[in-house]
């Protein structure tokens, strides 16, 4: 539909800005109901053992306990994103896979009674070997920690395509090297917390989660209650990043308490037990291999790369694949083969993050800049000669159908003069670029498209219905910008209902990178379908033809005689006398190959489009001590049109400080299966007085299916700002990283192999 815009791309404040920094937004933990319980859990101290008896009788006994569980209270069913990865029970009854593992959970008055009552459940534990390196776990003899995988290898993703062996051999520079990276913490600023309400067979919930919809449906599964009897309802969420979008042992812990209970139960998890007992990042080890013409081109890649994913599935087949993907989709490979590998270990569960897979990404890029100027190329020069474009088709089959790569490194290196400051390299300053694609969407089946209801009140105003989920990137803001455009009211005039199964349609959820061109395009297209019914009425009643209608402050106007107009609640009341009240549906389906699998058949359009992005890191080494610090950092983006340009360049912010800053410090530290920093002491979270100057740049492709010519806002400058920083420091030492992050001790190495070495 064909109309002059007037609130998209404009710079707005975000709908739900004044809530948070007031502190007036609703969390989970915030949460009070009459009669409401406190749940605690019952964690192993084991990393390996077998359960020969769990009593929660004794705890029953502690006055003030009104329930206890363990798995034995459950159906035994076990969680798996996929249906050959149901591994997880959630509660275990058979053994124990990790330290931290649920095991039991009581509900009791108070959070004191709830302890004392942990302290009275009784565990047998029969230990068994351990294992907590993946290397050492994939090897003959080692301890299984599930029977039903052959050497622990949980996920085998293989990709070959062309002829890799045959090009390796006739390429001009071959260069192999191996890149190792800690796991992180997902490090939300709230802690996992949920709330769980059985009554009249119905069963509430609340908490933060990226997919409301699968939430329920696991839940359904687990607890055997009837789909529309499990309701997840709309919270705040402080923070996801990938680490949300599972169903988590705390949902299934609390809603059994509360079944058992008869009561509403709040299970809060403390910062130690989020960082122990909830999903964290895989540890990954990346072996990269590239073949090069003499001109740059690169003919070859060979990869093998192994997760650590810790003791269940989790999004095994997702998790061992997006590394590879977003990097095919940026680069032309005309020979590839990927072989990934997610390992079980005896440590925490593992999963998706929203920058996954930096020692794999920051290898690649690092090793690129290292041939070419092995070749005399510079970093641009070999990025633009190499990148995809619009038209092209990666590895795997995929479309590009709008990209602006191209323009995105122009700009980032026009914008730091790159070029000549990495030819003229000062002593342990350095310069990096990094770039990388991300799908936006991609194949969950029924699941991967959005819907959306509207419908307009008789003041005029709009209630807007979309199961569109909101972590805090600015979702719900954007869709009522959306709503506002189409339908000609302000943004204030507009009541978003979202993120809630009882009253909502189904949403690829927050974290497929889907919420602006799916979600966004379905509330458009309702939006639209509404709009038609005003403009008729419209039409009518100021006689004139319905091309010549226009929407805009509230009002019904003719473009060509503007004096001519109405107010829209005087249509929409035209419409209830009626009979016809306007109330319109609007849904959308990204153009995906939906036989494509992650396992068995990784090759098809993964998405309806992608979106595009290029960061370039400066950073100042000192010689004595090997800190980093990072004065400046550029990054350019092409996300189509941006809606909210103010809500992209915040997305960028903090995508710089939670990958770029992050490169330098995050990393989780372990001891033989023991997490040595699960708390915000010992984990280095990037501060403000960490952060380098910062400067963004959006480039705008406008992509032609997108909404208003949209597309995913943010995650490709955290997908790529590791990139920039490991790339700046191999010019700064002029040696090639082997660990990430770089924390002083491991750059000490670095200058040290270089020592009487010129640049």
């Amino acid at each position: 539909m064909g109309y002059q815009t007037d609130i998209i791309g404009k710079r707005v404040v975000r709908t739900d800005s004044l809530a948070k920094v007031t502190g007036t937004a609703l969390y989970t933990a915030d949460m009070k109901l009459p009669n409401m319980l406190v749940a605690k859990i019952l964690r192993s101290p084991h990393h390996h053992a077998r359960i020969v008896k769990i009593d929660t009788s004794p705890a029953l006994k502690v006055p003030g306990v009104k329930a206890a569980i363990s798995g034995f209270d459950g159906y035994g069913i076990k969680w798996g994103v996929f249906r050959y990865t149901q591994d997880h029970a959630m509660l275990p009854t058979d053994k124990v896979r990790y330290i931290g593992e649920d095991v039991a959970a009581v509900a009791a008055v108070d959070e004191e009674t709830a302890n004392e009552a942990l302290s009275r459940i009784i565990v047998e534990y029969d230990p068994l070997p351990a294992v907590f390196d993946p290397i050492e776990s994939m090897k003959d003899g080692a301890p299984q920690i599930h029977n039903e995988y052959k050497n622990n290898i949980n996920i085998h993703i293989h990709i070959d395509v062309g002829n890799v062996d045959k090009a390796m051999a006739e390429a001009f520079l071959v260069r192999e090297d191996t890149f190792k990276a800690a796991g992180e913490a997902y490090a939300m600023m709230e802690p996992y917390a949920v709330v769980a309400s059985y009554a009249n067979g119905y069963l509430d919930l609340w908490m933060p989660n990226a997919g409301p919809h699968v939430r329920a449906k696991a839940l359904s599964n687990l607890l055997k209650i009837p789909l529309n009897r499990v309701r997840v309802r709309h919270i705040n969420s402080g923070g996801a990043f990938g680490g949300r979008s599972e169903v988590a042992p705390g949902d299934l812990v609390a809603s059994l308490l509360s079944i058992k209970a008869g009561r509403p139960v709040k299970l809060v998890l403390s910062r130690e037990e989020n960082a122990t007992s909830s999903r964290q990042v895989h540890d990954i080890v990346a072996v990269v291999k590239t073949g090069m013409k003499k001109d740059g081109t690169v003919i070859a890649k060979d990869f093998k790369v192994i997760y650590d994913g810790g003791a269940y599935s989790s999004t095994g087949p997702i998790a061992t694949s997006i590394p590879f993907y977003v990097y095919e989709e940026c680069y032309r490979f005309p020979n590839v083969r990927y072989n990934g590998y997610r390992v079980f270990t005896n440590k925490g569960i593992r999963g998706m993050y929203g920058c996954h897979g930096r020692a794999f990404l920051a290898g690649n890029e690092a090793q690129m800049d290292i041939m070419a100027k092995e070749l005399g190329i510079d970093p641009v020069e070999i990025r633009l000669k190499n990148g995809l474009t619009a038209g092209e088709t990666t590895a795997t089959k995929s479309k590009i159908t709008s990209c602006g790569l191209a323009e995105t490194i122009r700009a980032a290196s026009e914008k730091t003069k790159f070029k000549e400051r990495w030819a003229q390299k000062e002593d342990n300053k350095g310069i990096g670029m990094g770039c990388i694609a991300i799908m936006c969407g991609f194949p969950m089946g029924f699941r991967s498209g959005s819907s959306c209801y509207v419908k307009i009140n008789d003041d005029g105003q709009v209630t807007l219905v979309t199961g569109l989920v909101d972590n805090g990137q600015g979702n719900e803001s954007m869709v009522v910008q959306v709503a506002s455009e189409v339908l000609g009211v302000p943004m204030e005039d507009i009541n978003l209902v979202n993120a809630d199964t009882e009253v909502t349609n189904l949403d690829p959820g927050a974290y497929s990178q889907a919420a602006a061109f799916v979600g966004a395009n379905a509330v458009k297209a309702a939006c639209e379908n509404a709009r038609k019914r005003i403009v008729s009425i419209a039409a009518e009643k100021l006689g004139t033809e319905e091309n010549d209608i226009g929407l805009k402050n509230r009002m019904a106007y003719s473009i060509s005689m503007p004096d001519k107009k109405m107010p829209i609640s005087w249509v929409v009341r035209e419409a209830f006398f009626r009979g016809e009240p306007i109330v319109a549906t609007g849904s959308y389906f990204p153009n995906i190959d939906f036989e494509r699998e992650w396992v068995s058949r990784p090759w098809g359009q993964m998405a309806g489009t992608f979106s595009f992005g290029t960061s370039v890191a400066e950073v100042d080494i000192d010689p004595e001590t090997g800190k980093i610090t990072m004065p400046r950092f550029t990054a350019a983006h092409d996300c189509g049109r941006p809606i909210n340009p103010m809500a992209v360049e915040g997305q960028m912010d903090g995508s710089i400080q939670q990958a770029g800053v992050a490169t330098i410090t995050e990393g989780n530290v372990w001891d033989n299966g023991f997490l040595l920093n699960p708390d915000l002491l010992e984990y280095k979270v990037p501060l403000a007085c960490d952060m380098p100057e910062i400067e963004t740049l959006i480039v705008e492709s406008h992509d032609p299916d997108g909404p208003f010519g949209a597309k995913e806002g943010g995650l490709t400058v955290r997908m790529n700002a590791y990139s920039a920083v490991a790339c700046a420091v191999t010019n700064a030492t002029g040696k090639l990283f082997s660990e990430l992050p770089l924390t002083p001790d491991k750059v000490l190495v670095l200058l040290d192999d270089n020592k009487g070495v010129k640049g």
